[in-house]
């Protein structure tokens, strides 16, 4: 009977003093010689878990020194703040200031999310392969929670650190994506809008198109992504600005330009949307945003106007308005080719537009047969790539005619045009638009 009482004893000794140790560590989870192993195990551990991740992770080895540096001061508050975590209980907003404290940034700049966590689960790895070393048999199963716990409190604290990188990023886009937009607009230097443009990721160097039109009441940033998700399905690079009521969508090497403006331009607000003319450079694509800008504003003396419409299709509007590169293009590209065309087409156009566009009255005032004219009339529109005898493109034949006459001056009293002594003030911008 003594023999029993005497066995009897210990384990209750022991048990009394398994729980009344907690209450002196306020709340912790090992008892004090668990603790005691702990804080000795830090620098070994520290020591094991560079070696490990210098073993498994083949994407450390290629880090610089520098970046190996943070990860691994990373790694180490983890494991130090293991120790204090698993002394005291506390919340999870800890992780964010003593495991990471002030790597954010080179943290995500280094290796992505993916990498973080397998760097994460590395250093969970050393401290639950120590386990046996670090804890008493009976704390053995309480310490491996732990480490569990705190890997999973760990893992969501990168995911924020990750969250708000991606944020500021996001936020620092949408700034710099504004600038360059507002670059092409304003046409500053080129340098600069690359640079811009680069930084964004932007690939495309050739083959620009600047679409305009108005922007939805609530053009939120979840907008703004379903656009950019779908612009990227017909072009290479997408970048969207809005500046009032207009929404600006830059788009580069555009697949399938049709199909392209006419999908996208659901996406606009209702209301007329214009494309500028396709811009072979960047220097170029200041010239299209203009245009489709010139275009956007005089659209609506064109009801019949489709949806989208280009720029180019409205150079009489434009004329009108006084945008002064609608009325150059008009000169340089219709005009003059058909001056220089000669063999009658000139004088066959005119006839045929003021003659109320009858192939016949033409013929008769010209005193050739209405075939002739309609042959001379197929070769305006190869020289010139407008159709006469369409409608709305004999009426920017017409409109082209009329500028081209007033900008050629009179070379005698009978009012024939020269167009071999232009002045050479109305010829250099036109060389520069060419160029």
């Amino acid at each position: 009977m003594a023999a029993s009482k005497k066995s009897a004893t210990p384990p209750e000794a022991e048990d009394a003093r398994t729980v009344k140790s907690p209450r002196k560590t306020t709340e912790a989870y090992g008892s004090t010689e668990t603790l005691e192993r702990l804080r000795a195990s830090v620098g070994s551990l520290s020591s094991m878990m560079r070696q490990e991740l210098e073993s498994t992770l083949p994407w450390y080895r290629r880090l610089s020194a520098d970046e190996r540096s943070a990860l691994g001061l990373v790694a180490q508050n983890g494991i130090t703040a293991f120790v204090s975590w698993y002394e005291h209980r506390s919340s999870p907003s800890w992780v964010l200031s003593d495991v990471f404290g002030a790597a954010p940034t080179e943290l995500t700049r280094a290796i992505s999310l993916q990498r973080a966590l397998q760097l994460i689960r590395t250093v969970v790895q050393v401290v639950e392969d120590r386990v046996p070393e670090l804890a008493a048999v009976e704390e053995q199963t309480a310490l491996r929670e732990a480490v569990l716990r705190y890997s999973r409190e760990v893992a969501f604290a990168a995911a924020d650190v990750y969250a708000r990188a991606a944020e500021n990023r996001g936020a620092w886009d949408t700034r710099l994506e504004a600038l360059a937009v507002d670059g092409i607009l304003r046409g500053e230097n080129t340098d600069a809008l690359q640079s811009r443009f680069a930084a964004l990721g932007w690939t495309s160097h050739s083959h620009f198109t600047i679409m305009v039109g108005p922007a939805p009441e609530e053009a939120n940033a979840l907008f703004l992504g379903t656009l950019r998700r779908a612009a990227v399905r017909f072009a290479e690079d997408v970048m969207v600005g809005i500046q009032g009521d207009k929404l600006i969508l830059i788009l580069g090497n555009v697949k399938d330009p049709e199909s392209a403006y006419l999908r996208l331009s659901d996406l606009f607000a209702p209301g007329p949307v214009v494309y500028g003319p396709l811009a072979a450079t960047l220097a170029d694509a200041t010239a299209s945003a203009k245009a489709a800008f010139a275009g956007i504003s005089v659209v609506k003396g064109w009801p019949a106007a489709p949806r989208p419409v280009s720029a180019d299709d409205l150079l009489p509007e434009r004329v009108i308005g006084g945008d002064e590169s609608a009325r150059r293009a008009l000169i340089v590209n219709i005009y003059r080719p058909l001056i220089a065309a000669s063999n009658g087409l000139v004088e066959t156009l005119s006839s045929y537009l003021q003659g109320g566009h009858s192939l016949e009255a033409a013929a008769r005032e010209l005193f050739v047969h209405s075939n002739t004219v309609r042959y001379r009339l197929r070769r305006v529109c190869d020289v010139t790539g407008w159709d006469p005898l369409i409608p709305r493109e004999a009426f920017v034949l017409q409109t082209a005619m009329i500028v081209g006459r007033l900008a050629t001056p009179s070379k005698s009293s009978h009012g024939k045009a020269s167009t071999s002594k232009l002045p050479v003030a109305k010829t250099a911008p036109v060389q520069r638009m060419n160029n």
